[in-house]
C-alpha cells in the first residue's frame, strides 16, 4: 500500500463520515447533541434548534466535500483543514462543561456524553497526514494517530467496567450476530469487562509493537484495534435506532460513524510504521 493508496483511503473515510454526519444534522437528527454544543457557547438562546442543526450540518458536509476536492487538487488544502480543526476544537472544548461527565459516578474522568466528543481528537492527525505530511516527521504522525486511538480505546474501554456502561451496551451486544454469544457465556457485567479488556490490551500491544518496531506485532495488534471499530460499524445495521428513514443516521448512528476516523488513524500507522519500515529495511 503506497502513500497514494493510503491517502485515498483516509480521504474516503473522512468524506463518507463527515458527509453522512452533516446530512443527518441537516435533516434534523439528534438536535440535543448540537444544542448542547451551542449551549456551552451561550448561543442557544439566539438561534432556533433547527437553525443550529442546519449550521452544524452544512459545516460537516463542507468538510467532507472540500476534503475530497482538495485531495483531487481542485481547491486549496487549507480550506478543509481549517474547517475540520475548527469543528473539532469547538466540540473538544465543551469537555470543560459539567454535562459531559457523570456526576453520579464522581464526575471526571467518568465520561458520559463526552464519549462522542473525545472522538474528535482523531480528526486533526488525519488532516495533518493527508495535507501536511512533510510538516512533521513520520514518528510524529505515528504518535499523533496512535494517541487518538489509544485515548478512545483506553478511556471508553475503561468505562466498560462500570455498571452503567455495561447496561448501556446491552442493546448493542444482544442484537449483534457477532457479539450476542457473550451473554450466553458471561453476565452483563462480565461481557462488558471482556470487551473492555480486549480494547485496552489491543491498544497496549500496539504501543509495544511500535516501541520495539516489531512489524508482526504492529499488524496483529492493529488488526485487533481495527476490529473494534469495524464491529461498531456493524451496529449501523444490527442495532435499533442507528439508522433512520428520515435523517439517515440517528443518534447512535452518528456516534458509531465517527469510528471511521480511527480506522483511518490505523491506516496511517500501518503505512508509516510497517510499509515504510519494510521499504527502508529492503533498501538497507
Amino acid at each position: 500500500m503506497n502513500l497514494r493508496t493510503s491517502n485515498n483511503l483516509v480521504v474516503a473515510l473522512i468524506t463518507i463520515s463527515f458527509s453522512l454526519l452533516g446530512l443527518s444534522f441537516i435533516l434534523g437528527a439528534n438536535p440535543n447533541a448540537i444544542g448542547s454544543i451551542f449551549s456551552f457557547y451561550k448561543l442557544d438562546a439566539q438561534l432556533p434548534a433547527h437553525i443550529m442543526s442546519m449550521i452544524a450540518g452544512f459545516a460537516f458536509c463542507f468538510v467532507g466535500v472540500t476534503c475530497l476536492h482538495s485531495h483531487l487538487g481542485f481547491i486549496n488544502r487549507a480550506l478543509p483543514t481549517i474547517t475540520a480543526i475548527a469543528i473539532s476544537m469547538l466540540c473538544l472544548i465543551t469537555l470543560f462543561g459539567a454535562n459531559r461527565w457523570l456526576a453520579s459516578e464522581g464526575g471526571f474522568p467518568v465520561i458520559g456524553s463526552g464519549q462522542g466528543i473525545i472522538k474528535y481528537f482523531a480528526v486533526i492527525p488525519l488532516f495533518l497526514f493527508v495535507f501536511y505530511k512533510d510538516a512533521l516527521s513520520d514518528k510524529a504522525h505515528i504518535a499523533l494517530n496512535y494517541a487518538s486511538v489509544a485515548l478512545v480505546l483506553v478511556w471508553i474501554g475503561a468505562m466498560k467496567f462500570f455498571a452503567f456502561e455495561a447496561k448501556g451496551i446491552v442493546t448493542l451486544v444482544e442484537t449483534s450476530p457477532f457479539m450476542s454469544w457473550l451473554y450466553q457465556v458471561f453476565s452483563v457485567q462480565g461481557a462488558s469487562n471482556v470487551i473492555g479488556v480486549f480494547d485496552i490490551v489491543s491498544v497496549l500491544l500496539l504501543c509495544v509493537g511500535l516501541l520495539i518496531k516489531n512489524n508482526k506485532l504492529i499488524v496483529l495488534a492493529g488488526l485487533a484495534c481495527c476490529a473494534v471499530f469495524i464491529m461498531t460499524q456493524t451496529f449501523l445495521i444490527t442495532a435499533p435506532n442507528a439508522l433512520s428513514s428520515l435523517t439517515v443516521l440517528a443518534g447512535l448512528g452518528q456516534f458509531v460513524i465517527k469510528d471511521l476516523w480511527f480506522i483511518a488513524n490505523l491506516v496511517i500507522i500501518y503505512h508509516l510504521a510497517v510499509i515504510n519500515n519494510t521499504a527502508n529495511e529492503t533498501v538497507a
